[in-house]
């Protein structure tokens, strides 16, 4: 689960991070009232406002820009709210702007120049460890960083059995140059984001940038925050935060049904159960010729409501051209999905695109059967290369 930049930034502010202050307006008017409040409580005299959407490179698309004034604050925030942010992480349609983050000026002149740094907190799935992966470019993008001057990158990697070390959290502030006040400050930073990186049960934390200020502090000016799903149950407060507004519909309303789908660009539909089976379905598509069009497992419970609600899903992506069913009969007799299939079918009507079935496992031959004694225009298959060729027929 992603949260947004101000979401991300209190959640590391309940764990010691030092963070860009910002208020949340959603509106023109918001933005100027927040803005005053802003001046008062932190005394900027300029405002940054911030598209918040679930997207990277948002400066890029004009969802940040720079206000001198209250009339620029109104002015950009009306620009910017309601509008659709293309950035080179959204689609060709963008994602609408429901709201802006007014944030202090944080790049005053003082006694040396600011700098900017690059940091995030992941697992290392190789090594089963969790790793800070920094670098002193920060504010660029961190895969041309790492095309271009792969030796600015560092990374350090935390036993996760002694959590972050104090000898590690001083060689991140030395590898980044910094000495005396901002050393001390980045070494307190570095221990405060891992600490919020494990307890928040997070898979990813990215700042880009750190900022050292011109008076050696040293704080998050942005945030990218994704959660463990699997983990929220630990923390009802986080799952609170989802935006599903930023999420696509059909995924929210298959995750609603108890579907696990994620929608992709291809042009054959998938309905599998089990996700190691709909990995090797995907490839049996690429194969055939085709593109999976989604990831779709219907878990152990094949039955007609499910099967049914699965072809609605399905069905909503104009682009799809064919729908192969693929189901192992473990847990779940192939005979009851067949079924399933054949009263899905009657309910929705006609469904005008090919339908291939393979049904592997308990009662298999029985499904085949009703399958192809149904009278419906459903193709059944045995084995894998036939689901293959039957699917690249039907394409072509």
């Amino acid at each position: 689960m992603n949260l947004h930049e101000y979401q991300g930034k209190e959640l590391l502010k309940s764990f010691g991070v030092r963070i860009q202050r910002g208020i949340v307006a959603k509106s023109a008017k918001e933005a100027v009232d927040a803005a005053k409040q802003l001046t008062s409580e932190t005394g900027t005299s300029w405002h940054v406002i911030k598209a918040q959407v679930h997207a990277g490179g948002r400066g890029k698309g004009g969802g940040v820009k720079l206000a001198k004034n209250l009339n620029e604050v109104e002015e950009i925030a009306g620009q910017i709210i309601g509008m659709n942010l293309v950035t080179p992480q959204t689609s060709a349609e963008g994602k609408k702007v429901h709201q802006v983050l007014i944030a202090e000026d944080v790049y005053y002149p003082g006694d040396s120049e600011p700098d900017e740094y690059y940091m995030s907190v992941l697992l290392n799935r190789s090594t089963g460890r969790n790793m800070i992966m920094y670098s002193t470019e920060g504010g660029m993008d961190i895969e041309t960083v790492a095309e271009e001057t792969p030796h600015l990158i560092f990374t350090e990697e935390i036993d996760p059995a002694l959590g972050i070390m104090p000898f590690q959290a001083r060689r991140v502030a030395f590898n980044l140059g910094l000495s005396g006040t901002a050393f001390k400050e980045m070494t307190k930073f570095v221990t405060a984001l891992y600490k919020a990186y494990v307890e928040s049960d997070a898979s990813l934390f990215e700042i880009n940038p750190v900022l050292k200020t011109s008076d050696s502090k040293i704080l998050a000016v942005d945030s990218k925050v994704t959660l463990d799903d699997n983990a929220l149950f630990r923390h009802r407060n986080l799952a609170e935060l989802r935006d599903l507004r930023e999420e696509n519909p059909i995924e929210v309303e298959a995750g609603a049904l108890g579907l696990n789908y994620v929608d992709l660009d291809g042009n054959v539909g998938c309905m599998v159960n089990g996700a190691g089976l709909a990995m090797a379905t995907m490839d049996l598509i690429k194969q055939a010729g085709g593109e999976p069009a989604n990831f779709l497992d219907v878990g152990g419970t094949a039955d007609a409501a499910r099967v049914e609600a699965a072809f609605k899903i399905i069905l909503k992506d104009p682009a799809v051209k064919a729908i192969l069913i693929n189901i192992f009969g473990g847990i779940v007799r192939c005979d009851r999905v067949a079924q399933g299939v054949i009263d899905a079918y009657k309910n929705m009507g006609n469904i005008e695109v090919p339908i291939i079935v393979r049904l592997q496992g308990t009662n298999a031959d029985i499904a085949k059967e009703l399958i192809d004694n149904s009278g419906l225009d459903v193709m059944s298959a045995t084995e894998f290369q036939e689901a293959a060729d039957k699917v690249q027929k039907v394409l072509s």
